[in-house]
């Protein structure tokens, strides 16, 4: 079943011309319209799961840092939540751009390598990082410097397109110029970002997924996709964690 599915994918869902990039040339492509997505699946997942997962969280008077912040998606409703300071970090430019010209006071950087090199340890309390985690290309070596950031109690957000998903060739694909695009994935199991948090400390708090299912269904009906939708019906499209380290563990 699971070579019958990734052969389907390969026929029907891929476009074989469209062009990869790397995360930060293809998110400073992408920076100008991404923004204005109405309908986007995954970011519409996304926000539902992200949202859920914060809920469990006390944001009031942290330290925070937003690894992959892109434009900025969540700082509405992270700021909501009182925060002492918000810092974001991601590899684009222009991602970075739109985000300060949505919050002019932003406090952000541009990563450019996974180490965090110019940043002190234990500076935050906190470390969301949405959509983000297949785009490293070390990730060991990043996890290990996002755990030095971390203050001895502290917790990590994170979401991402499945792995199975990704393993199956699914791509993150956007429009520029007319002209397909597709971002350069990692696929890492679930277990091997848990494990690596747990070599450092942190226990798993929460974990959920979403499947394919017919909650789904109006966004391939508006793609002319439904022979995709009946193919992956059941299938995991994105996952999140929450994971805690120090004395306030249950």
């Amino acid at each position: 079943m699971i070579p019958a599915i990734k052969n389907y994918i390969s026929r029907h869902v891929l476009n074989r011309a469209v062009a990869e990039k790397g995360s930060a040339e293809a998110y400073d492509l992408w920076s100008a319209s991404y923004d204005a997505q109405p309908g986007n699946l995954m970011l519409d997942l996304d926000e539902v799961l992200f949202t859920r997962l914060l809920s469990n969280i006390d944001l009031q008077n942290k330290d925070l840092a937003d690894i992959g912040c892109g434009t900025g998606r969540h700082w509405n409703k992270l700021l909501e939540k009182k925060p002492l300071s918000l810092t974001g970090f991601d590899v684009s430019e222009g991602m970075l751009h739109r985000l300060k010209e949505k919050f002019p006071q932003a406090n952000a950087y541009r990563i450019t390598d996974d180490l965090f090199s110019s940043i002190p340890g234990a500076a935050y309390d906190i470390i969301v990082s949405t959509l983000t985690v297949a785009h490293i290309e070390n990730i060991d070596k990043a996890l290990r410097a996002w755990c030095r950031l971390l203050k001895p109690q502290a917790e990590i957000i994170i979401t991402d397109f499945h792995p199975k998903m990704l393993a199956f060739g699914g791509k993150r694909t956007f429009s520029h110029n007319n002209r397909r695009m597709a971002v350069r994935n990692y696929v890492y199991p679930i277990h091997t970002v848990k494990n690596l948090l747990r070599e450092n400390g942190f226990t798993v708090a929460a974990e959920e997924e979403f499947c394919i299912d017919e909650t789904m269904r109006h966004y391939y009906e508006r793609l002319n996709a439904l022979p995709v939708f009946e193919q992956f019906k059941g299938f995991p499209v994105i996952y999140g964690i929450h994971l805690k380290r120090g004395n306030d563990i249950e």
